[in-house]
């Protein structure tokens, strides 16, 4: 029987983040993310919103978990699932919408992309 040689592993090293005023301080933060406690919304027919706010060392983003139920029937439950893909879109839409204007880079003028060639 051949012997394998012992394994030899990484050691990554990374600074700790400190706990933010809003978050968990259990199981859901590690070393660098910090997570909130979760925070429902409830709607019809067992609709169900999860939202968490994170924090990693670069940025900071919701997270957005939800459970809609939807019709047994094709033709409807594709409808239905257009009209959630649809919803989702403006939502993003719109709180990018409230983000400054100077993180706006869709928004903001720039102008060596504008600039024309010299004829």
């Amino acid at each position: 029987m051949k012997r394998r040689p012992p394994r030899v592993m990484a050691h990554t090293i990374q600074p700790e983040t400190p706990h933010t005023d809003w978050c968990a301080r259990d199981h859901r933060c590690g070393l660098n993310v910090h997570t909130s406690p979760d925070m429902y919304t409830d709607g019809p027919l067992g609709a169900r919103g999860v939202l968490n706010r994170v924090h990693t060392e670069t940025s900071d983003y919701a997270e957005i978990r939800i459970r809609i139920p939807i019709s047994a029937r094709e033709p409807i439950a594709r409808k239905q699932l257009g009209v959630a893909l649809h919803l989702i879109r403006e939502l993003l839409y719109a709180v990018s919408a409230v983000r400054p204007a100077a993180l706006d880079h869709a928004r903001t003028d720039r102008p060596a992309l504008d600039r024309r060639p010299a004829a």
